[in-house]
């Protein structure tokens, strides 16, 4: 697991355009998106098909075809310093095969920022693109128009991420000790359905893995951790971290799971790191070296995320 590279970090005046590659995005909450946006000085701009809505397939935002497209656009574009994500939900899957990767890759280094259906993206954008790249709040999240802790971190690690370097979860350990690696993950139940796709990683060795999911019954979690498990997707793994399981059932029984599928792998497990589907969403990036510490519920970065 190599380190990847790190985007320049943004300036007051910065450009900032908003896509959305997965789902549908309500108005009204990317104009509060927006206004956040604005208030910390940055100049954002919206693609053409954000507000789209797919014909006959109601969960997309617009077709495949225009969210790819919007996505390259403001890739390319010169005068963007970086690409935040409207929302999650689903679809990047759809629409990942459809980008240009060589047009982008020429396009240079700046910052891509999403999360949930999201993690498509951030695997590809490590695999093809060679970047770090935040897993952080949606431009128009609930989670993260509610919250000052969401917003504040992000700007913070988009404007001095120096001053980020150390994310403090306040969880605590299922499997105690520290780990060394590049961090690297997303929301589970995505990278499981994006094994064996021409964009994702080969597995996680050397990596610090972080994940969290939204929606999915202990026994899916078990599923999915099992399949990463027997696909050796795992193999190799030094620490994880695991962060909001929103919706995953009660979470003794939830804890249990993650005992039985991880602990056997003999690597640090942080739990309840506070990224993810949760209000106060830290902002996480992957590609970045990393020490976690599992007992104070520390993720130390080598360096800033961005330059």
């Amino acid at each position: 697991m190599r380190e990847l590279l790190r985007p320049p970090r943004l300036a007051p005046g910065a450009r900032v355009a908003v896509v959305a590659p997965s789902g549908p995005v309500p108005e009204a909450r990317l104009q509060a998106g927006l206004d956040v946006l604005r208030g910390w000085d940055l100049d954002p701009v919206v693609g053409p098909h954000v507000l789209d809505r797919h014909g006959k397939l109601g969960y997309l935002a617009g077709t495949d075809a225009d969210r790819a497209a919007d996505l390259q656009a403001a890739w390319c574009d010169p005068a963007v310093d970086a690409v935040l994500c409207a929302r999650g939900g689903y679809g990047a899957q759809r629409m990942a095969d459809l980008l240009d990767w060589t047009a982008m890759r020429a396009a240079g280094p700046k910052v891509f920022v999403g999360f949930s259906d999201i993690t498509v993206l951030h695997q590809a954008f490590a695999t093809r693109l060679g970047l770090v790249t935040l897993h952080g709040p949606a431009a128009a999240g609930v989670d993260f128009l509610k919250n000052a802790r969401a917003q504040d971190h992000l700007r913070a690690t988009l404007f001095a991420p120096e001053s980020v370097r150390s994310i403090a979860s306040g969880g605590t350990a299922l499997v105690p000790g520290r780990a060394r690696g590049v961090t690297l993950g997303g929301c589970l139940s995505m990278l499981a359905a994006d094994l064996g796709t021409p964009h994702a990683r080969d597995g996680a060795r050397g990596g610090l893995l972080l994940i969290e999911d939204v929606g999915e019954q202990p026994y899916r979690v078990d599923r999915m951790l099992t399949q990463l498990l027997r696909s050796g997707w795992l193999d190799g793994v030094t620490g994880v971290a695991l962060g909001s399981w929103d919706g995953c059932g009660p979470y003794d029984e939830l804890r249990a799971v993650l005992a039985d599928r991880l602990g056997g792998l003999g690597v640090p497990v942080a739990e309840e790191f506070g990224f993810g589907h949760c209000a106060g969403a830290l902002t996480v990036p992957f590609g970045v070296r990393a020490e976690l510490d599992a007992d104070a519920g520390t993720l130390t970065l080598d360096e800033p995320a961005l330059r």
